[in-house]
């Protein structure tokens, strides 16, 4: 698996300052994506260990709120192990932080028997529609999207939204 960028310091994907991972690979090619750099699954750089441990270590001053997981795509199922990986380990090390995941694939159609969902708090879900764009949306580019509480959605089975 690969990844496109690394970003330490984040205010834009998720609440408070947050450190984002874009995960290389989008077979959706959404007309209008504001990454298109990261459709190519071939592109980026290699993603391990050693950037786990870097992931990690930036996520540990106080001041961040959480890690968001983007893309590309990273519940495609080239993506999804190491997806998983990630979430459950930065769960492990911080439990009260938040994980923030962006997807096309729904929840409720295509991921809810996946094990990253166990890790993630929000998951926003859906392609980006651009005929749907919305920019006075909050943490979503089109209508269609949805900004799911993840937690809230397993306890009771069914979609909660996230209301902040």
């Amino acid at each position: 698996m690969r990844y496109n960028k690394i970003r330490k310091m984040d205010i834009a994907n998720g609440p408070g300052v947050r450190v984002s991972i874009f995960f290389q690979g989008c077979s959706f090619h959404c007309e209008n994506c504001f990454n298109p750099e990261t459709w190519d699954f071939d592109g980026g750089y290699a993603f391990g260990e050693e950037e786990i441990t870097k992931i990690l270590q930036l996520c540990e001053p106080e001041h961040i709120a959480g890690l968001s997981i983007l893309g590309g795509e990273p519940m495609h199922p080239k993506n999804i192990e190491n997806t998983t990986l990630l979430a459950k380990r930065f769960k492990e090390v911080y439990p009260n932080k938040t994980i923030w995941a962006w997807s096309g694939f729904l929840f409720d159609r295509d991921l809810k028997d996946k094990e990253v969902l166990q890790y993630l708090d929000v998951l926003v879900d859906g392609q980006f529609v651009e005929e749907l764009k919305n920019p006075t949306l909050k943490w979503r580019g089109s209508s269609n999207q949805r900004v799911i509480d993840v937690k809230k959605s397993l306890k009771k089975g069914e979609i909660v939204l996230f209301c902040d």
